[in-house]
């Protein structure tokens, strides 16, 4: 080969100190790369950090509400003043109203007579009675003087066996009369005793149904009332409840047992204290309520039955 061409092959061969640089500058390029892409994700990340919690509270939020203290009311409701135990008195047998001793908003006491009903042909019941058990225990006295005479003759030998078995028998039979005589006596003075009719508690009188010479019997048709068995209808006045149709989306906030206060709408500066007596145990579906009673401590003469009332219900 000419010393030309040797010429040109020594110009294109590469030095092995350049081949090294050729080598590293991709490498350290990569690097740089590398190290540009993860800061980049790192500040990207950075920028997407929630704000702190101090600095994070909405302009528009609502305010927790505050909890209901100890006494507060949790639940107004309107209903009616009624008496806890409303009695109608009626009579035993069907019978005429001879005197009626009360009128409407008389205040008896118990054991008063209120009514008295026509009791002549109950006396004279009463005195036939009476008469049969006299005649009763007359055959029974003559049945046992006649057990004693044939008992002594059976003694004597005088009189047989039997004639002491009959009269045994006469004697067993006289005392059954006697002991009918006395039931039917005890029946009678029943009915007489019936004739007067008592207040079975003391209270006031609601309503008064009869009048003198009416006659009444156990059930009776008639009048707007309908059916009918009662003389008078009384109350213990000192003894009153709040009857209340609660909406069945407040029957979480009623418990028995409940403190409440009681205010009648006719005198709204009066109060009284109460607490839930009875809730019942099933709900009206049709009006979607659930009946609550709620018992009246120390009422007064401001309470009058079927007055409306302002129930506040108090938390515990």
């Amino acid at each position: 080969m000419s010393d030309a061409s040797n010429d040109n092959l020594s110009r294109l061969r590469i030095e092995p100190g350049q081949k090294t640089r050729r080598k590293t500058g991709p490498v350290v390029l990569l690097v740089v790369i590398a190290l540009l892409f993860v800061l980049g994700l790192v500040l990207f990340f950075s920028s997407r950090k929630p704000a702190p919690a101090a600095a994070a509270t909405p302009v528009s939020a609502a305010p927790a509400p505050a909890a209901v203290k100890s006494g507060e009311p949790v639940l107004t409701v309107s209903g009616y003043v009624i008496p806890r135990e409303r009695i109608e008195i009626s009579p035993k047998f069907m019978g005429t109203v001879k005197i009626i001793n009360v009128k409407k908003g008389d205040a008896v006491e118990r054991g008063s007579v209120i009514v008295e009903l026509e009791d002549e042909e109950y006396q004279a019941r009463l005195q036939e009675s009476e008469g049969r058990l006299a005649l009763a225990e007359a055959n029974l006295a003559n049945a046992e003087l006649n057990l004693v005479r044939a008992l002594d003759l059976q003694e004597k030998n005088v009189e047989s066996n039997q004639v002491a078995d009959e009269a045994r028998r006469a004697k067993a039979a006289a005392a059954a009369e006697v002991t009918v005589a006395r039931g039917t006596v005890a029946l009678a003075q029943t009915y007489l005793n019936w004739c007067i009719i008592r207040a079975p508690i003391s209270g006031v009188i609601l309503e008064k149904l009869v009048d003198p010479n009416e006659l009444v019997a156990p059930q009776s048709f008639g009048g707007s009332r309908g059916p009918s068995t009662a003389f008078v209808a009384m109350a213990d006045l000192n003894d009153l409840q709040v009857e209340i149709d609660l909406n069945e989306a407040d029957v979480g906030k009623v418990h028995l047992n409940q403190r409440c206060r009681i205010s009648p709408e006719a005198y709204p500066d009066k109060s009284y204290g109460g607490h839930v007596a009875e809730i019942a145990p099933e709900a009206n579906r049709s009006k979607g309520t659930l009946q609550v009673k709620v018992q009246i401590e120390k009422p007064d003469r401001f309470l009058t039955p079927e007055l409306s009332a302002k129930v506040e219900f108090l938390a515990d």
